[in-house]
């Protein structure tokens, strides 16, 4: 057994054991504590060894004909979304709460620790039967935690949104999947293998008609996944009604999936096919980072607002997508890591101040950081860096993404007319962010609050967060020397 594959059987392993009386917490945080260490060392590794090639490689095979083989393997970018998904895991399992208030808190757990498991596994699989079905064992548990153990009076509803949206969404995503596996499988027979479904290059065997309609349903099928413009409704309303720790984890890493199955899987296979839907891409991402940046700051409630605010910046990710170059994926992967640490963090001081205020409406809100000055101060950071104020990893990748777009132009097009319009979104996440803070943390207090600073073991995960965002931020180098060229390592 490799390590890849230790990681991913770890949160397996603690969840059944949960289940069958285990200690719900204790196991959940032990299994946290185990991944974020060899996460790390995973990350080490391929820092020392580099991310151009595939590490900690194994594959077993189920079936001959059709090939399906249950196999694993990191790199580059593959590597970052461990580390991001291990930290993120680490840090919801710290701020979960000791009794979720349904029964002995066994589903609870057992559900985090199978999103967990499934981000880990559709990060790392090499076959494109497992891509998908690892994501899918982590979609279920995220709709029972909304609908069970969710805020307010629409959960229910709102855990039945997310699944009819996510739900025809990885339909649409299916069928592409399904095309891409009977056109590109060698001659030799079928198979689910990326690195075998993979073109030799310059010798594509489909043509660029071809191609381009198979690219359309991989699109819509990642873009509703990841809340692409204009099929972006289902996530704020998820995310402003789901526990925290289930923020954290769809928000900041489940979401990237249908990002990185566009850099690992479409992009790569169906390059001509990108290209025929490029323009469209542009727009939308506008819808992204202008629509919905003003709808942020239209909100009332911190959740909503934060849920908006997620769906806002995946349009900075497509847009570096979008330039076609190192650069420019190298900061769409490093947004991908600074993005999930840093609405993970927004998520987990959201879910400590519902707790203590049990309310999260701006208008009831006012003057908290003189008795919550821990939490004040974390949440400034949380909002700098989401703002991308310089020394978090946010900007690094925000600049990186900026400098892409104009790399070679010799005249403004397309891609650079969008991306001058896609800069009015700094200053629209400048507003929402920074007047939140103001409400939120300063000038008189508005209701008669009892309530608490951060308690000292919530703060361990909060400091974690804030350092992983300076240290990536102060030295991206960190990330985006293991991504030298996304499509030249499948």
């Amino acid at each position: 057994m490799t390590i890849i594959e230790f990681i991913i059987t770890v949160p397996v392993v603690v969840a059944v054991a949960i289940g069958c009386g285990g200690p719900a917490r204790g196991l959940a945080q032990l299994a946290a504590w185990a991944n974020l260490l060899l996460g790390v060392i995973v990350f080490a590794v391929l820092f020392a060894k580099g991310g151009e090639v595939m590490h900690f490689q194994s594959a077993h095979v189920l079936l001959d004909s059709p090939e399906l083989t249950l196999g694993f393997a990191v790199d580059g970018m593959s590597g970052v979304l461990l580390l991001l998904t291990v930290i993120v895991t680490f840090c919801a399992v710290r701020i979960s709460p000791e009794n979720p208030g349904k029964g002995s808190g066994k589903l609870y757990y057992i559900s985090l620790m199978l999103i967990s498991a499934g981000a880990l596994g559709a990060f790392t699989a090499t076959d494109l039967f497992f891509l998908y079905a690892f994501h899918e064992l982590a979609l279920i548990p995220t709709f029972l935690m909304i609908g069970i153990y969710g805020h307010g009076r629409e959960k229910v509803a709102t855990a039945w949104k997310i699944t009819i949206y996510l739900g025809v969404g990885s339909l649409i995503l299916l069928g592409g999947f399904i095309a891409l596996y009977v056109h590109l499988s060698p001659s030799g027979g079928l198979t689910f293998d990326i690195s075998k479904l993979a073109p030799a290059p310059g010798e594509h065997p489909l043509s660029a008609e071809v191609q381009k309609w198979i690219f359309l349903p991989l699109l819509v099928g990642f873009g509703i996944l990841v809340s692409l413009f204009p099929f972006h409704s289902w996530a704020a309303p998820a995310y402003a009604c789901a526990p925290a720790p289930v923020a954290m984890l769809h928000a900041g890493v489940l979401k990237k999936f249908g990002l990185y199955g566009i850099l690992r899987v479409a992009m790569p296979l169906l390059p001509e096919g990108f290209e025929a839907w490029k323009s469209l891409l542009l727009v939308l991402l506008l819808g992204n980072i202008l629509y919905v940046g003003l709808v942020t700051i239209s909100q009332r409630h911190i959740d909503r607002m934060l849920g908006h605010s997620s769906v806002m910046h995946m349009g900075y990710i497509f847009l570096g997508i979008a330039c076609c170059n190192s650069i420019g994926w190298g900061g769409a992967v490093l947004m991908m890591f600074a993005h999930g640490i840093s609405i993970a963090l927004l998520f987990a001081l959201c879910g400590s101040l519902r707790e203590r205020l049990d309310t999260l409406e701006f208008s009831r809100l006012g003057g908290l950081g003189g008795s919550m000055p821990f939490l004040a101060v974390a949440f400034g950071f949380a909002a700098f860096a989401s703002i991308g104020l310089p020394g978090f990893a946010n900007f690094a990748s925000e600049i990186a993404i900026f400098f892409a777009a104009f790399r070679g132009a010799g005249e403004l097009g397309p891609l650079q007319v969008t991306t001058i319009l896609a800069l009015w979104g700094v200053v629209i996440s400048a507003v929402y962010m920074l007047r939140a803070y103001r409400k939120i943390f300063q000038g008189e207090c508005v209701g008669e609050f009892q309530a608490g600073d951060l308690g000292k073991s919530a703060r361990l995960p909060v400091v974690l967060m804030i350092l992983v965002l300076l240290l990536t931020g102060f030295f991206p180098n960190i990330i985006l020397k293991l991504l030298p060229d996304l499509f030249g390592i499948l």
